[in-house]
C-alpha cells in the first residue's frame, strides 16, 4: 500500500516543472514536501490528484493509476481549487461533500468549523481569504481517504488558527492513521509534525528521509577565523559566514571531536533545509 512516482516528467511549454522524479510514499507516514517556489511541488500534487498527467512516467496510489476512479477514492488534495459552487452555503457543502467523499465527517466538519470560527451559513463565496482557507482545511481534515495532502495549508491564517490546524491534523492522525503529505515553505512550524521530508530543487528530487536523520547530517561550526580556517580545509563546506572576528560555518557533521577553541550546534530542519539549497545553487552556478 503506497503511492509511487516512476520517472515522471512534466514540462509547460519550455519549463521543465518536474525531471524525472521516482519516489515511494509509504502508508501511515507524515510527509514534509519542501523546496522552494517553482521547485514542483503543486505539480507533483497536482499530478497525483489527478488534475494533470505527467508528461512521461507513471503515478499510482496502491497500484492504480493516478486519476482513475480507484485511486481518486483514496486521494484528496487540498489546494486553492473550490470544488463547490461559490453560490452553496458551507453548511449545505459539507452535507454535500458526501456525495464524493464517501468517509467524509459531515458532523465533525460543523464541529471544526465552530472551533475554527467559521459561519457555515456563509456562501462558499463570501468567505474571506483566510476562511476560505479554512474552509479547504476542514474539507481535508474531515474528508476520510487513505492519502490526504495540503498544498500550502496555513498561509493566509494567524497564528492561533494554524497552531489548531496542526493540533487538529495530529489528533485526527492519531485517531485514524492514514498518510498525510504537508507541502509548505513554514518548515519551522512543521517540522516536529513531519517524519520524513521529500526534498524537491527545480523540479528534480535531491532528497528523501527521515526527519531525524537529515537533522543530524550536518551542523554549525564557529570560533575565530584563524582556527575555522585551518579546521574547514578538509571539510565539506555548505556555506560560511563571517563577522569581525568570527566566522561560521555549516559542514557537514562527521561527529569527529573539534579543536578547542571551536563550537558545533546542530541545525533544525529548515536550517537544513536552507543550507542545502544554497548548495544546490552553488553546484549549478559552478
Amino acid at each position: 500500500m503506497a503511492i509511487e512516482f516512476e520517472g515522471v516528467c512534466r514540462s509547460f511549454g519550455h519549463t521543465r516543472a518536474l525531471e524525472n522524479i521516482s519516489l515511494r510514499l509509504e502508508e501511515n507516514t507524515i510527509y514534509g514536501l519542501l523546496g522552494s517556489n517553482g521547485a514542483g511541488k503543486s505539480t507533483l500534487l497536482n499530478i497525483l490528484g489527478g488534475r494533470l498527467l505527467p508528461g512521461r512516467g507513471r503515478v499510482t496510489v496502491d497500484g492504480e493509476p493516478a486519476g482513475s476512479d480507484k485511486a481518486q477514492a483514496r486521494v484528496f488534495i487540498v489546494g486553492e481549487a473550490n470544488l463547490f459552487p461559490e453560490d452553496m452555503k458551507v453548511k449545505k457543502a459539507f452535507r454535500a461533500a458526501r456525495v464524493f467523499l464517501p468517509g467524509f465527517e459531515a458532523e465533525k466538519a460543523l464541529e471544526l468549523a465552530k472551533e475554527f470560527g467559521l459561519d457555515t451559513r456563509k456562501r462558499v463565496k463570501n468567505l474571506s481569504t483566510g476562511y476560505g482557507s479554512i474552509f479547504r482545511l476542514i474539507l481535508g481534515l474531515c474528508c476520510g481517504a487513505d492519502y490526504v495532502a495540503f498544498d500550502e495549508p496555513v498561509l493566509g491564517l494567524d497564528a492561533r488558527h494554524r497552531d489548531l490546524f496542526y493540533r487538529l491534523l495530529m489528533e485526527g492522525y492519531a485517531a485514524r492513521p492514514h498518510t498525510i503529505i504537508l507541502s509548505t515553505h513554514l518548515i519551522a512550524e512543521a517540522a516536529n509534525l513531519l517524519e520524513e521530508a521529500v526534498i524537491l530543487h527545480r523540479g528534480h528530487l535531491v532528497q528523501q528521509a527521515p526527519t531525524e536523520s537529515l537533522r543530524g547530517a550536518y551542523c554549525s561550526v564557529s570560533g575565530p577565523a584563524r582556527l575555522m580556517e585551518e579546521y574547514l580545509k578538509d571539510k565539506r563546506v555548505v556555506s560560511q559566514s563571517a563577522v569581525g572576528g568570527l566566522r561560521t560555518a555549516c559542514v557537514e557533521n562527521d561527529g569527529a571531536p573539534l579543536p578547542p577553541g571551536l563550537e558545533r550546534s546542530p541545525l533544525d530542519l529548515q536550517e537544513y533545509f536552507i543550507h542545502l539549497m544554497e548548495e544546490k545553487d552553488k553546484e549549478e552556478v559552478g
